[in-house]
């Protein structure tokens, strides 16, 4: 079941304490690579490139809130291909689907902007007492939410979306035949359930709304 479930504040003060482990995505052995080792998957005219340990921007451990994943999308189909993050997901071995956030799913809930003035209230982090759970897999946790951890205090420096990840996003839109387009998906953090990921992207005709394919790139999580 897909999960598009989150927190930004709380998400923001997980971000200072660090009471969840920084994730990567490493490419399986068998996964195929580009000649400089990156993995790939294509199909019917489309290229998928996708590095799950890109991120170099700030903040330093995002890997902490969510899973960033730098893609780079290829259209060589003849049709024109959407560009959107709900065309994208982390599937685990857990059968949980990670979403992609959208920069304003990852906003302040005050709409504060990018970036931060580096003040911030202490934050109580937590989970509530009756919050209904995301998605079931072989077991069900009624309390699941991936930007909950054990309860922690701290201080929120930096709202999220920063402007590196603005800058850096996925641009949403129509990928015309022969055009390329690379970006920053920001998934919802998979490093306590899961030791495989697998990327899954929807390949849709932006003129006629059909799915024409899907490419699949395996990953494990290393976190």
């Amino acid at each position: 079941m897909r999960m598009r479930a989150f927190r930004p504040v709380l998400a923001t003060a997980l971000l200072a304490v660090g009471c969840v482990s920084t994730t990567t995505l490493r490419p399986l052995a068998s996964t195929p690579t580009t000649p400089a080792g990156t993995p790939l998957a294509q199909e019917h005219g489309v290229r998928l490139v996708a590095n799950g340990a890109a991120w170099k921007g700030s903040p330093s451990n995002l890997g902490r809130i969510v899973t960033p994943v730098e893609v780079r999308l290829e259209n060589q189909s003849g049709r024109p291909l959407r560009v959107d993050p709900k065309d994208f997901t982390l599937v685990g071995t857990s059968r949980f689907e990670y979403a992609a956030l959208t920069l304003p799913e990852l906003s302040q809930e005050n709409g504060s902007g990018v970036g931060g003035s580096g003040v911030a209230e202490p934050i109580l982090v937590g989970r509530p007492p009756l919050w209904p759970g995301f998605g079931w897999g072989p077991w069900f946790d009624p309390f699941y939410d991936p930007f909950y951890g054990p309860y922690a205090y701290g201080y929120a420096p930096e709202p999220l979306p920063t402007e590196d990840m603005v800058k850096t996003a996925l641009p949403q839109g129509t990928l015309q035949p022969g055009g390329a387009v690379t970006g920053f998906l920001y998934f919802q953090n998979v490093s306590e359930r899961e030791g495989q990921v697998t990327l899954r992207a929807r390949l849709v005709d932006a003129r006629t709304g059909e799915q024409f394919g899907t490419l699949d790139i395996p990953f494990q999580v290393q976190g």
